[in-house]
C-alpha cells in the first residue's frame, strides 16, 4: 500500500458558501472507523444546495468537510475490522445510524445533520467530515466491499469491464432498492415508477427491471421515456420497459395505466416540484385490490391526494420509505456482481470526471446536467 501522508487535501467548507482547496491533517483510525483512500465521489445536483445551507435541513457544524457517497480502497483498518483488508475496493454509503439508537438518530454523511438535537449532536462529535478529500474516515457499518475482478475485470476474464467511476451509479441505486423491498416486490410482478426519467426514479426503473419486475415508466416526457427505454436492456424473453405519458387527466392516466394488465405495486418518486400533481393518485387508482404503494419522493403535500376510501375498500398498503436497511445495500452491490443490473457505456450512462481542484466546475456542472444515467464526480 501507499505510505499514508499525514497531512491530505479536502475541500474545507467553512461557513454555508464558503468553501476552499485545503491542506488538513489525514484522519486516523479508531475503533468502528477505518480509513478509506478516495478513488471518486459522487456529486449530486444538489450539492451546491448542500454548499450553500439553501434550506435548514443542509446546516452542518462548520467547519466541515462535505461529499457524500464514494468509492475507494481501504488504506487502514480498524482495531475492530475483521473482514477488510488493506487495498480492498469499497463503497461508501452516507447514511449512518447511532449503533444504540439507529431509529430515531440518523444523518446523511457530508449533507444532512437530521432533525433532532441527538442526531445532530451525533454527527458533530463523530461524523462531520464527509469524501470530498483524499482520504475519509468511515464507520464501519457504511463501508461495503466490492468484488473488483468481476465488476471492473475483463469481459474475457469474466468481468464485467466497468470503470471505477461508472460504479457510482449504484448510489443511485441503493436507495430505490430500500424502496422496493420496502414494498415486498416480487419477480414477475407489475409495478409503476413514477416519475420515472430523473436521476432517483429512472434507477428506480432499471433496479424493479433487474429484480426481475414487470415496469411500467410513467412520466411527463415522452422523448425521455424513449431514452429511458432504450437504456435497459432486454434479454430474450423478458417483456421490455412499458411507457406512459402522463397527460395530468387523472381518469385518462389511469386507463392508460391500466391498460397493461393487473399492476401489483407503485413506487413514487417526486421531487418537491411535483407537490400538488395528480400522476401519483392515477397510479394508486390503477392498482388492484391489495396493491402497494412506496412513497419516497420529497413531495410536500399536507395530505396524501387520494382517497381514504380507495385505500380502505381495496386493502391496499401505503408504506413510506426513508433510505434503506443496511443488508439491502448489500443485496443491490449482488445484483449489480450479478450482472442483472447494467452499468456504464451499455447502459447508456455518462460520467463526467473532475480533478479536486476543480470542484467547483464539477458541483456546477452537477447541477447543470441532472438525470437518469448522468453522474458528475471527483477523482481525487
Amino acid at each position: 500500500m501507499t505510505p499514508i501522508p499525514s497531512q491530505m487535501r479536502a475541500i474545507h467548507l467553512l461557513s454555508p458558501g464558503r468553501a476552499t482547496l485545503a491542506s488538513l491533517p489525514t484522519p486516523c483510525p479508531r475503533s468502528g472507523a477505518i480509513l478509506i483512500r478516495i478513488l471518486t465521489v459522487y456529486v449530486q445536483s444538489n450539492t451546491v444546495d448542500i454548499l450553500n445551507a439553501s434550506h435548514p435541513l443542509y446546516e452542518l457544524p462548520y467547519p466541515v468537510i462535505p461529499g457524500t457517497n464514494a468509492i475507494g480502497r481501504v488504506a487502514a483498518l480498524s482495531p475492530d475490522t475483521t473482514a477488510f483488508k488493506e487495498g480492498d475496493l469499497v463503497l461508501l454509503d452516507s447514511f449512518i445510524r447511532a449503533r444504540d439508537d439507529p431509529w430515531n438518530v440518523q444523518v446523511l454523511w457530508g449533507a444532512n445533520a437530521g432533525i433532532t438535537p441527538a442526531s445532530k449532536e451525533f454527527l458533530r462529535g463523530n461524523w462531520r467530515d464527509g469524501c470530498m478529500a483524499e482520504y475519509a474516515l468511515a464507520p464501519l457499518e457504511n463501508v461495503h466491499g466490492l468484488d473488483e475482478m468481476r465488476l471492473t475485470g475483463s469481459p474475457s476474464n469474466d468481468g464485467l469491464g466497468y470503470t471505477i467511476p461508472e460504479l457510482l451509479y449504484l448510489v443511485s441505486c441503493i436507495i430505490v432498492y430500500g424502496g422496493l423491498k420496502g414494498i415486498n416486490l416480487q419477480p414477475g410482478e407489475r409495478i409503476i415508477v413514477t416519475p420515472a426519467t430523473g436521476a432517483s426514479s429512472g434507477a428506480a426503473v432499471a433496479v424493479a427491471h433487474a429484480m426481475g419486475a414487470n415496469v411500467i415508466a410513467a412520466s411527463r416526457s415522452d422523448s425521455k421515456l424513449a431514452t429511458l427505454k432504450a437504456s435497459i436492456p432486454t434479454s430474450p424473453g423478458r417483456r421490455p420497459i412499458e411507457t406512459v405519458v402522463m397527460a395530468d387527466d387523472v381518469e385518462k392516466d389511469t386507463a392508460a395505466l391500466r391498460a397493461f394488465g393487473p399492476v401489483d405495486a407503485v413506487i413514487d418518486m417526486s421531487p418537491p416540484a411535483a407537490t400538488g400533481s395528480q400522476h401519483i393518485r392515477s397510479a394508486v387508482l390503477a392498482l388492484r385490490a391489495y396493491g402497494r404503494v412506496s412513497l419516497m419522493g420529497g413531495r410536500a403535500d399536507e395530505s396524501l391526494p387520494f382517497s381514504w376510501l380507495t385505500v380502505l375498500a381495496n386493502n391496499l398498503t401505503i408504506k413510506g420509505q426513508f433510505m434503506f436497511e443496511r443488508k439491502d445495500v448489500k443485496e443491490l452491490i449482488s445484483l449489480a456482481e450479478s450482472g442483472l443490473l447494467k452499468m456504464g457505456k451499455e447502459a447508456g450512462h455518462e460520467v463526467e470526471e473532475f480533478p479536486l481542484e476543480k470542484w467547483e466546475a464539477a458541483v456546477d456542472f452537477a447541477a447543470k446536467n441532472a438525470g437518469h444515467g448522468k453522474m458528475t464526480c471527483i477523482v481525487p
